[in-house]
C-alpha cells in the first residue's frame, strides 16, 4: 500500500492507495511547528482507526508547500513506518518537460497536480486550476510540457483580507450566491468572493488558450477544497478531487 501526504499551507491532506485505486482520505489543519513524532503518531492513528496495519504501507509520496515541515515529516516517515519518503522537488523525475525558467521555484503541489493531471491521458492541452489556500492555474501542453501558469489568493484568503483588513466588513459563509447582485454586505461579499473568483479564473484560461496553446481549445481541470464549490458554473470539464494524491501515487512509480 502506498501513502500520499499533501501539505499544504491550511490542511494537510492524505491518502492511501491499494492496487492503484485510492482507499483512503484523511485531512487535518496545518500545524506549522508540529513535531515528527506528533505527525508519526497522528498518520499512525489515523491507519489504525481505518482498519489499515501500518506495516502494510510500502512507500510513501510527499508534496510540501510547508518548507518548515519537511525535515519533521521525513522524520516521522522513517521513525515510525521505515520509509524514506519521496519528496516531489526539481530534480526527480516527473514524466513532463519543464519549461519554467526556474524549476526549482515551482510549488511541489503544483508539479504533483500537473503529474496527476497529465497521467489522465486526455490527449489534449490542459488547464488544471488547484483551488486551495491559493488558487493556481497552470498549463500543460499535450506534449507533457509544463509551461507555468499564475498564483492568485484562493477565495478564503480573500475572505479573510476583506474582514481583516476593514474595519465594518464581517467574515462571511463561502457559498454560491442565488444571485450575482447583493442586497446586502454579507451577500455583495459573497458575490465578489464567488464571481471575482470565477471572473480571474476564466479570464486566465482565455489568455494561457490564445498565448500557449494558439487558440487551441484545452480541457479544464479543477482540483483542491474549494473546486467543488464551482461545479455548477460551466468552467470545468472535469472536476478531479484527489488528482495531487494521484499525481504523488504516480511520481513514485516513476522513480523506483
Amino acid at each position: 500500500m502506498i501513502l500520499t501526504l499533501d501539505i499544504g499551507n491550511t490542511q494537510l491532506s492524505g491518502g492511501v492507495f491499494k492496487d492503484d485505486k485510492i482507499t483512503l482520505t484523511f485531512r487535518c489543519a496545518t500545524t506549522h511547528g508540529t513535531s515528527s513524532d506528533e505527525l508519526g503518531i497522528f498518520l499512525r492513528s489515523v491507519l489504525r482507526e481505518n482498519g489499515i496495519d501500518s506495516k502494510m504501507i510500502s512507500d510513501i509520496a510527499v508534496c510540501s508547500v510547508v518548507p518548515s515541515l519537511n525535515y519533521a515529516v521525513t522524520s516521522a516517515c522513517l521513525k515510525y513506518f521505515g520509509i524514506e519518503p519521496l519528496m516531489i522537488r526539481s530534480g526527480i523525475k516527473t514524466g513532463l518537460r519543464l519549461r519554467y525558467s526556474n524549476p526549482r521555484e515551482i510549488g511541489a503541489d503544483r508539479i504533483a497536480a500537473a503529474i496527476g493531471a497529465s497521467a489522465l491521458k486526455l490527449e489534449n492541452h490542459l488547464i488544471v486550476v488547484d483551488m486551495g489556500t491559493a488558487t493556481t492555474v497552470d498549463v500543460i501542453t499535450k506534449d507533457c510540457e509544463y509551461w507555468g501558469g499564475a498564483i492568485l489568493p484562493g477565495i478564503n484568503m480573500m475572505m479573510h483580507a476583506l474582514s481583516s483588513g476593514t474595519a465594518q466588513l464581517p467574515s462571511v459563509e463561502i457559498v454560491e450566491p442565488e444571485k450575482a447582485c447583493g442586497t446586502s454586505t454579507v451577500t455583495a461579499i459573497q458575490s465578489g468572493l464567488y464571481y471575482g473568483t470565477l471572473g480571474s479564473i476564466r479570464e486566465l484560461i482565455t489568455r494561457f488558450t490564445k498565448e500557449v496553446f494558439k487558440g487551441e481549445k484545452p480541457i479544464i481541470i479543477a482540483t483542491g477544497g474549494f473546486s467543488n464549490l464551482f461545479r455548477e458554473s460551466g468552467l470545468f470539464d472535469r472536476i478531479e478531487s484527489q488528482l495531487v494524491l494521484d499525481g504523488l501515487r504516480i511520481a513514485l512509480e516513476l522513480n523506483k
